[in-house]
């Protein structure tokens, strides 16, 4: 009998114990899921109940039928062979199937002591919307992981009280050391700052209907326009960049662009105020406000920790799409005593969530910003492109 054939059947054979109980966990052993009985309602209970080892915890898309990012939620596992990570997956498809069409909630745990394999499944039922139109609310801990590349129980039951505080007026815990947030307490955290750009004292434009030039020297970022308004003329045709300098040698001036993908931002106040922003690539760039002496602040840095925190899954996703949004990512923690323009977490199973407030204190207009929006429309096409099938041959 093949091993797809024996996990769906002794999956099948306690219909009453699946069907009547709505978390249930299995333990994987010789292609076949052994119930395992126990009286906790929730994953991290029964997580604290099973031997320690290494664990990760997703969601299904499109049915039940695939997992974004599946193969790296598996590779934390260290499991021994390519057999058993196939053995794994027939098991999950299996347990997903029981929840479908409905989507599920998985987490599967590696023991550390002997490798023993265990699976805990149960219906998942998304945030609601307005999780994610309104934004929500989180505090800061002085806690951090011991060892934050590994994904360790462990961490679940040094970290139990401050999932305590974690209820209906709060969302999630920040984990802050010496006052700065490295990461969430079950999700990687982000913060978008504003850019303060200085006005340069005369820009000038070069462009025709086939050729726009933007030009900067050491001394000066010079980008074409008139003293009264910034304006941008690009031909579909061609788009020529001089200097391919984003920051200036001298004087503090910064030219805001993104010459990798074609896009070149326009930040620079003209006489009397005003100023057009422009993306050649998609006519997109929000400017969060102009400050007093003729600044002009951007909201484009992307500010989030790459070392001291669990790397998660959704968080190479939320980078990627944010650099395909024109972001750019300054990797270091954010101290808590910044001002935020914007703030939002990841996770595998809440995707992006806008974060409004921290603390006792709002962020940025105590609504979602627009790029977190952005990021939120972007993160939900790439589910429904990318997601990976449980079952790779499955049809």
């Amino acid at each position: 009998m093949g091993g797809e054939e024996v996990s769906r059947i002794s999956f099948r054979h306690t219909p009453d114990f699946v069907y009547t109980r709505r978390m249930l966990a299995f333990r994987l052993a010789a292609q076949r899921l052994i119930p395992v009985e126990t009286d906790a309602v929730t994953p991290d209970e029964l997580t604290r109940r099973l031997p320690r080892g290494l664990y990760s915890t997703f969601i299904t898309h499109h049915g039940g039928t695939r997992v974004l990012g599946l193969s790296a939620h598996l590779e934390r596992l260290n499991l021994p062979s390519a057999a058993s990570r196939a053995d794994l997956r027939r098991a999950l498809a299996s347990l997903a199937e029981s929840n479908a069409p409905r989507e599920s909630r998985l987490r599967v745990l590696r023991a550390e002591s002997d490798g023993t394999v265990f699976v805990i499944v149960q219906p998942f039922t998304p945030l609601p919307k307005e999780i994610y139109e309104q934004g929500v609310k989180v505090i800061t801990a002085e806690l951090i992981r011991h060892d934050p590349r590994v994904k360790d129980t462990s961490f679940i039951s040094e970290s139990q009280s401050a999932r305590a505080r974690v209820g209906a007026e709060i969302f999630e815990v920040l984990l802050t050391k010496d006052g700065k947030i490295y990461e969430g307490m079950t999700s990687n955290f982000y913060a978008l700052l504003k850019d303060s750009v200085p006005a340069v004292p005369q820009t000038s434009v070069c462009a025709d209907a086939l050729q726009t030039s933007v030009c900067a020297d050491a001394l000066q970022t010079s980008v074409c326009a008139d003293a009264l308004q910034t304006s941008v003329f690009a031909d579909a045709l061609q788009t020529s960049v001089c200097d391919s300098a984003c920051d200036s040698a001298a004087g503090g001036q910064t030219e805001v662009s993104d010459f990798a993908r074609g896009q070149t931002e326009v930040c620079d106040s003209a006489a009397g105020g005003q100023t057009e922003v422009s993306d050649f690539a998609r006519g997109q760039t929000e400017v969060c406000d102009s400050a007093a002496g003729g600044q002009t602040e951007v909201c484009r840095t992307l500010v989030t920790a790459r070392t001291g925190i669990l790397l998660g899954v959704t968080r190479r996703v939320a980078l990627r799409l944010a650099r395909g949004e024109g972001m750019r990512i300054e990797y270091r923690p954010p101290r808590v005593d910044e001002k935020f323009a914007e703030a939002f977490l990841t996770s595998s199973s809440r995707g992006i969530v806008p974060i409004v407030q921290i603390d006792d204190r709002t962020v940025g207009q105590g609504r979602v910003g627009k790029w977190t929006e952005r990021l939120l429309r972007a993160y939900d096409e790439y589910v429904i492109n990318h997601a990976e099938k449980i079952e790779p041959n499955a049809l």
